[in-house]
């Protein structure tokens, strides 16, 4: 099984979890201060795991590469907003149906990679993404 199969299951798994604490930890706090208390976890966390592998040492490459550091910092502001919205969505919404129309993304993601990356699909993506989106859709309004 090739590492990124490995890498993006775990990231579903770890996905699926973000959403399950964030109902739970969001249920009695404003959605934005919820949103923000992650965000500083996962910056200390990330940091820890960055000095550990001697990341920081690549520092000089992304500061003289201005487009990666440009579209990581809307990346960030992208994400941030994903996170908040995600969560003014769970306290007000049921997680099972919050969590579908989040994964839509998926679809986004396919679109956007199509038309800008000109990145090639077959039809059989091109027909599990509908059934992505139909499941959204369908699990969603359930």
């Amino acid at each position: 099984m090739s590492n990124w199969i490995i890498y993006a299951l775990l990231a579903a798994v770890s996905a699926s979890f973000v959403t399950v604490f964030s109902k739970l930890g969001v249920s009695s706090l404003p959605a934005s201060l919820a949103t923000s208390v992650r965000a500083i976890i996962m910056a200390v966390f990330l940091v820890i795991v960055s000095l550990s592998r001697g990341d920081f040492s690549n520092m000089q490459q992304l500061l003289s590469q201005k487009n990666n550091l440009l579209f990581l910092v809307f990346s960030g502001i992208a994400g941030a907003m994903s996170w908040l919205f995600l969560n003014m969505a769970l306290k007000e919404g049921k997680a099972w149906q919050v969590a579908p129309i989040d994964k839509l993304s998926v679809v986004l993601t396919v679109i956007i990679s199509v038309l800008i990356f000109k990145e090639e699909i077959t039809t059989k993506g091109i027909i599990g993404v509908c059934f992505i989106a139909l499941g959204s859709i369908l699990v969603a309004l359930a």
